[in-house]
């Protein structure tokens, strides 16, 4: 996987063959029970013993050494400064497109970190619960454009993310209901004072345009100690999709409180016809504009093969 730009020589990634990166698993012994995978699995991801042992035991091994090794760095700062602080979380953002195992990959860890000793508490946010409510992307003219940087209340959750790493208690992030696309009214997720936090959503990698007067503007990624980015092949992710979309049309579709519901009675084609323009016109240029071009930044690049096993693994070199 070539992720330097031509002209770049130094290459920041250290890139990792599946069989390599197997290999680095070492004793990491599985803590997942064969009846959990149908639980961690997203629709049409894979996830299955090979999977968790070539991929994700490492991943865990490695996230173990950093968290370790920022436990220290932190309460060693706070003995040199002489300060007494709340409990610090340590928090991975998970960031990819549409259909690519997100999901999938962000409640793996969250079960293989919460079995770590002495058993951390791990919690797991996706971004979705911080888009505006349908009405106000409708009333903007931007209901097309769930997803896009310009949907999410960024202050909100700078705000919680920011409360979190403060070591605050109890709070809240916003609920989204897939089913009515929507914002749940008077419905909120507590977290308190994990010992690691789990962030996933398309756009937690993206940037801001820095002000020429040298003001702080924060990112959400201000916030993460570790990042890992979901890669895929824009052909690959069309059709995890489409597929998606299909299997969905027989399923949440079908219940009569789904946004999507007008969807369920489409036949193949006209739901493949339909998944496409939705893919292209949303999904697509979302990942053309806002999503790809933050890979770069991530700690590390999980690439995955057109059968959504990963082949490659690129961790940031320190």
């Amino acid at each position: 996987m070539d992720i330097r730009a031509p002209e770049q020589l130094y290459n920041p990634y250290r890139v990792y063959t599946r069989e390599e990166w197997a290999r680095l698993r070492d004793d990491t012994p599985m803590t997942l029970e064969p009846g959990e995978f149908d639980r961690l699995r997203s629709l049409h991801d894979r996830l299955d013993l090979k999977e968790v042992e070539d991929i994700y035991l490492p991943l865990s091994r490695l996230l173990s050494i950093y968290v370790d090794a920022m436990q220290r760095l932190y309460y060693a700062e706070r003995q040199f400064l002489n300060i007494r602080d709340r409990k610090v979380p340590y928090i991975i953002g998970v960031a990819g497109s549409v259909a690519v195992g997100k999901s999938t990959t962000a409640r793996v860890l969250q079960a293989l970190l919460a079995r770590w000793s002495p058993r951390p508490k791990v919690d797991l946010i996706t971004t979705d619960g911080f888009l505006y409510p349908k009405a106000l992307l409708e009333q903007q003219g931007i209901l097309q454009k769930k997803g896009f940087p310009e949907s999410y209340d960024l202050q909100l959750l700078l705000n919680f993310l920011s409360d979190i790493k403060s070591g605050r208690r109890h709070v809240r992030s916003p609920v989204y209901s897939h089913l009515t696309y929507d914002i749940v009214p008077n419905e909120w997720a507590e977290i308190d004072q994990p010992d690691i936090l789990i962030v996933e959503g398309v756009n937690v990698l993206q940037t801001g345009k820095l002000p020429r007067d040298g003001k702080a503007v924060p990112v959400v990624s201000d916030f993460f100690d570790f990042s890992v980015y979901i890669d895929a092949d824009e052909e690959a992710l069309r059709h995890w999709y489409i597929k998606r979309f299909l299997a969905l049309r027989d399923t949440a579709f079908t219940n009569p409180k789904s946004y999507f519901n007008r969807y369920a009675l489409l036949s193949d084609e006209e739901a493949i016809a339909t998944a496409t323009a939705i893919w292209e016109r949303t999904n697509l240029a979302n990942l053309e504009d806002n999503i790809l071009p933050t890979r770069p930044r991530a700690t590390l690049i999980l690439k995955k093969a057109a059968d959504h096993a990963v082949e490659s693994v690129a961790l940031r070199r320190l």
